[in-house]
């Protein structure tokens, strides 16, 4: 009787010996599970955040708290007959934040409001103020594009950017001369960059007004860099005259802020 008692509580010491064992590697593997420091990738709302793993301390922001970009106008401009350049014209409200890429779509459509062509890509919105996406050379055949259709296929990833380097980066432009309107039109400009920051690719807009500020003509030039100060003399032309007397011109220089190095 004593043997077996005795063996009995050998056992369960064994036992209870296992459990502490398994216990203890089970806090080890668990609690820093339960213990882990707040993070932007957790799934979960915690720490300085607003929302799930945006907002306060994290660089993505949260959707309902941005603004959604203002689409003010999308037109197709006539470059030769059938071949078009399209041009929306966009607006962001929001100060400091930006989206590195974006997928969009333009649709057009004739007098009669039938649809006769779609061009799709995608693009940045840049931080804070007005912006445009440009799409070239679109063929429509022998139709005439007359309604012009605009809008994001999908929904922005919108980004906090520092503010400071938003203040630093400045593009500075001058000189703007247009000449041969009645012919051959060409229009020159010179661009600078204001700033220590190198810019790998930029694309360059220019939209020309009537006397009423109606957009007349649209065109793009394309610069594949532009280093920290740098100037540069910038072109543009068309084929044809314009439909109208150009009374003011406004150019747009474009580039994704989240590509852009200090040199």
């Amino acid at each position: 009787m004593a043997t077996t008692s005795w063996a009995l509580k050998r056992q369960i010491f064994y036992i209870i010996v296992l459990i502490l064992v398994i216990s203890v590697f089970a806090f080890i593997i668990i609690f820093p599970n339960f213990n882990k420091a707040p993070s932007c990738t957790d799934g979960k709302q915690n720490g300085t955040e607003t929302g799930i793993d945006c907002g306060g301390s994290c660089v993505k922001a949260c959707l309902p708290q941005v603004d959604p970009v203002s689409i003010i106008w999308a037109r197709a401009f006539r470059v030769v007959p059938g071949r078009y350049n399209a041009v929306a014209y966009l607006e962001n409200h929001n100060i400091n934040t930006a989206v590195n890429k974006i997928n969009y779509k333009f649709r057009f459509a004739d007098a009669n409001n039938v649809y006769i062509g779609k061009r799709e890509g995608s693009t940045f919105i840049p931080p804070t103020g007005k912006f445009v996406i440009f799409e070239s050379a679109i063929d429509i055949g022998n139709s005439i594009s007359v309604y012009t259709n605009f809008e994001f296929t999908q929904t922005p990833q919108w980004v906090t950017v520092l503010q400071e380097k938003i203040n630093q980066l400045q593009i500075l432009i001058s000189n703007i001369v247009l000449v041969n309107e009645d012919t051959s039109p060409r229009l020159s400009a010179t661009l600078k960059n204001n700033s220590f920051f190198s810019i790998p690719e930029m694309e360059v807009v220019v939209i020309l007004y009537d006397e009423n500020h109606n957009a007349v003509s649209v065109s793009s030039t394309y610069l594949e860099s532009l280093a920290g100060e740098e100037v540069r003399q910038i072109n543009f032309t068309w084929p044809e005259p314009f439909s109208a007397k150009i009374v003011s011109k406004e150019i747009i220089p474009l580039y994704n802020i989240f590509s852009v190095k200090l040199r």
